[in-house]
């Protein structure tokens, strides 16, 4: 995936109004799909998704609604699409072995906490989420997909960022027009805080919906051992800039910053320039969990290369709201 054009932080920009006759075409596209039946799972299906193209912090927060629903007796499998990895499936991933290129990156990293059933199309991979004995399904994206009906479905913004400028791709970053889009909607998490995520809090709460709030907190241990020197930090991630902000905010000493685009697959000679890099001046390599991640078994990997992980957890401002909300959705939907 290419990194976002710019103008898409931009009010009123030319390139926005030049693609506006493409996305209208785009828009009214993906809000008739949105409306398509799909089918009934069996179980409760609860989705984690988003109104526009590109991160947001999905991946957090299917990892602390899974520890979410564990405190409550559930057991969840994540259903995922698998961006990025050559399998069809369904499959079930192991990270002994997989990689990144098989399963995609993300689905890697959240393999080693919960299980994780890939399939390019969603439906087929039920079956197989059913045999792992899960009584949730979580579904990590998929919310304009409509070939599964959702029993609660969380949309996740950052803070920082919200939408944009609230424009349909490609003249923004949203997936189908935000109306269809918010009448699908059951809950809204703003992760970090911004006047960009208050405004589209302001506009879902006004719809009825409930608004929640959370933080992303990096590792205590991870935050010690990098203290020591200064770092040289590379992400391809949804938005690299957050990263670099959560690194700084945890007090470590950025020198470098090296963004690329979401789901990068690094080449040989991209990691052998950091490594040169970071030699030349000092500076320690350090990357997030879903980078590296991509990075094992790849061409590019090389066993005596040093880069550090930092990872972070979400965590909800009121927990026990949200997990109210979860718990009154599962209960509706096993009467």
């Amino acid at each position: 995936m290419a990194r976002e054009p710019a103008f898409w932080h931009r009010p009123r920009s030319w390139q926005s109004r030049l693609l506006s006759p493409l996305s209208m075409l785009y828009g009214s596209v993906a809000a008739r799909r949105m409306q398509q039946p799909g089918i009934d799972a069996g179980l409760p299906v609860i989705c984690v998704g988003n109104f526009h193209v590109g991160g947001a912090g999905k991946t957090p927060t299917v990892l602390a609604l899974t520890d979410l629903l564990r405190g409550i007796g559930e057991t969840p499998v994540v259903l995922s699409r698998g961006y990025g990895g050559r399998l069809p499936g369904p499959v079930l991933v192991d990270p002994a072995a997989h990689t990144a290129a098989d399963v995609g990156d993300e689905p890697l990293m959240m393999a080693a906490r919960v299980p994780v059933i890939v399939s390019r199309a969603r439906a087929e991979g039920v079956g197989l989420v059913k045999a792992q004995g899960a009584t949730v399904i979580l579904m990590d994206d998929g919310f304009q997909n409509p070939s599964i009906n959702k029993d609660l479905a969380l949309i996740v913004i950052d803070g920082a960022r919200g939408l944009g400028n609230e424009q349909v791709f490609p003249a923004g970053p949203l997936r189908a027009p935000l109306p269809p889009q918010l009448a699908r909607t059951d809950a809204l998490l703003v992760i970090g805080s911004g006047e960009a995520g208050a405004r589209v809090a302001s506009t879902v709460s006004a719809a009825g919906k409930p608004v929640f709030a959370a933080t992303l907190r990096p590792d205590p241990q991870a935050v010690e051992a990098l203290q020591g020197g200064p770092l040289l930090a590379f992400a391809g991630i949804g938005d690299p800039s957050r990263f670099f902000r959560t690194l700084r905010a945890a007090g470590l000493d950025v020198r470098r910053e090296r963004a690329f685009a979401d789901h990068h697959p690094y080449s040989t000679d991209e990691i052998a320039e950091l490594a040169e890099q970071a030699k030349r001046e000092g500076l320690t390599l350090v990357t997030t969990e879903k980078d590296l991640a991509r990075l094992r078994g790849s061409k590019a990997a090389r066993a005596d290369l040093a880069i550090a992980a930092f990872p972070v957890t979400l965590q909800f401002a009121d927990p026990h709201a949200l997990c109210a909300l979860v718990a009154q959705r599962l209960n509706v939907r096993n009467v």
